[in-house]
């Protein structure tokens, strides 16, 4: 197939990011522009070479501005097929469009704030959709682009093949139906009652991975449409090879975990559980501290910071171990070169704010889905019931705070061992809780790490006195806990026998 050079474009936009730089390459290219309203008027701060669309058309719009662009010499000119429409358009005295540079009005983002129910109906556009429909329909002769991201490779095609190729402009056109079948999903739901459904959002195929779990899956990252923060699947890849699925997992247990924390923080992370996590006064320290919880299993795993990276913490990681992926809100320009001394890591700035416009988490199950809310339940120590004799003293607080925002991370049955912030031994996963505070234990011995006077989190209740016992045994000295178990009364009163300070929740964390 030919290409496209387009000599007639009509540009109507909501979103005006890099107007500038499309229309002056458009009147480097001698094409002639149509803009309508609010774009005609920016259009025509940048030169002087547009028409507005009324004179276009002949027709002034109306209702204001509800209809302006619905006339059939637009229309015609979009849709006209060139090997056989062209006598019909020379009668009508009409001209081809074969450039539409349009996007819509922003009602996601108009009903995620606090808008009334007419200021919604009104964002509901009808001429973009129309024009981008058309478009999209007639790329054999049309190019049609709806998002500011793909001027750049729009021109770049321009200048080295004279034109935009056929299989460019159907993946613009199929850009255009999966855009509208979002945009008009949105309204229906919205129109429903039902406009924060978690299966209502759109994203894009960002990258197709080498493979997934293990070598014989498939895998593809797909990325949320409209984020405005740099998130782990939108991550700045500093340096690196290609991140794979199990990073991207991994990574995003990580970071989800360090943002926790508001001092410096470190959390490392392996086979998406926290196997080191500590909290301290600087980057550094948090690092050193977390390291130490289990160098073992932090070979191979995901670093993450909620801090600066600094030189001389880049020098250590790369001095002690191999690590996969290293995740912060920033590095220093030295932290950056020592890390590019090993090619291979992959380092990724993250911003710690970040998008909540998809909340929720969705599970393939056999038939269907099954879709719940984030976990973003947090506590404070007002929320905290003490059930025994012993109080806790305020450090043991602090500890037991620390230890469950950690046990909120990892996989179920948790328990996490803690002392002056850092984690001393972590057990997960397991199928008994007692054998999940045993390998805590075994962890901590096995790196020389004082258990005596620790504090203890488990991510749910303990359904009998023995997790107590063992905890007990092994120099627990307080511990905190969702409660809820018919054997509370039990569990209680193993704690007062071994003179243990214990906190319930009501609430717990598990994750599977």
């Amino acid at each position: 197939m030919n290409v496209v050079k387009p000599k007639t474009a009509l540009i109507s936009l909501s979103n005006k990011s890099n107007l500038k730089k499309i229309v002056n390459f458009l009147i480097e290219k001698n094409v002639k522009i149509i803009s309508t309203g609010g774009t005609y008027k920016s259009i025509k701060e940048i030169t002087d070479s547009v028409i507005e669309v009324s004179e276009f058309t002949g027709f002034e719009e109306m209702m204001d501005g509800r209809v302006k662009t619905l006339h059939p010499k637009i229309h015609a000119g979009i849709l006209a097929r060139r090997d056989s429409d062209m006598d019909v358009l020379k009668e009508r005295g009409y001209e081809t469009i074969d450039l539409v540079i349009v996007n819509l009005y922003p009602f996601k983002e108009t009903i995620q704030e606090d808008c009334s129910f007419e200021e919604a109906i009104e964002k509901i556009d009808i001429g973009g959709p129309t024009m981008i429909r058309a478009a999209a329909k007639n790329f054999k002769d049309v190019v049609v682009v709806t998002d500011p991201k793909d001027y750049e490779k729009v021109m770049s095609e321009w200048d080295n093949n004279d034109g935009i190729s056929f299989e460019s402009r159907k993946k613009l056109s199929q850009k255009v139906f999966s855009l509208m079948a979002d945009y008009n999903k949105s309204i229906a739901s919205y129109l429903n009652g039902d406009d924060d459904s978690l299966l209502d959002y759109s994203f894009q195929k960002s990258a197709s991975l080498r493979y997934g779990e293990n070598p014989h899956q498939s895998a593809t990252l797909f990325t949320f449409d409209n984020l405005s923060k740099k998130n782990i699947a939108n991550a700045e890849i500093i340096q690196g090879k290609e991140l794979s699925y199990n990073n991207i997992v991994d990574a995003d247990a990580a970071w989800e975990c360090v943002r926790e924390f508001d001092s410096p923080a470190c959390v490392i992370v392996k086979h998406a559980n926290p196997c080191g996590v500590a909290e301290s006064d600087s980057i550094f320290n948090a690092y050193d501290l977390a390291f130490k919880t289990d160098p073992t299993s932090a070979f191979g795993g995901i670093i993450a910071f909620n801090k600066i990276v600094d030189h001389k913490t880049a020098q250590e990681i790369n001095l002690r171990q191999f690590v996969e992926v290293i995740i912060a809100p920033a590095y220093e320009d030295e932290a950056v070169k020592e890390f590019s001394s090993k090619k291979n890591i992959r380092v990724l700035e993250v911003d710690i704010e970040q998008d909540n416009l998809y909340p929720g988490i969705v599970k393939k199950v056999s038939g269907g889905i099954l879709v719940q809310d984030d976990d973003l339940k947090s506590l404070c120590v007002e929320d905290l019931t003490c059930v025994t004799k012993r109080k806790p003293s305020e450090d043991e607080i602090k500890d037991l705070m620390f230890a469950w925002k950690v046990a909120k991370f990892v996989k179920s049955n948790a328990i996490v061992y803690v002392k002056n912030k850092q984690t001393i031994g972590i057990g997960a996963g397991q199928m008994s809780r007692v054998i999940s505070a045993e390998i805590a234990n075994i962890k901590a011995k096995d790196e020389g790490l004082e258990v005596s006077g620790s504090a203890m989190a488990s991510d749910a209740f303990f359904p009998f006195r023995d997790g107590i016992d063992k905890a007990a045994l092994n120099g627990i000295a307080s511990i905190i806990q969702p409660g809820g178990s018919i054997k509370d009364e039990e569990v209680i009163a193993a704690a007062d026998e071994n003179n243990i300070a214990m906190l319930f929740t009501g609430i717990r964390h598990f994750r599977h």
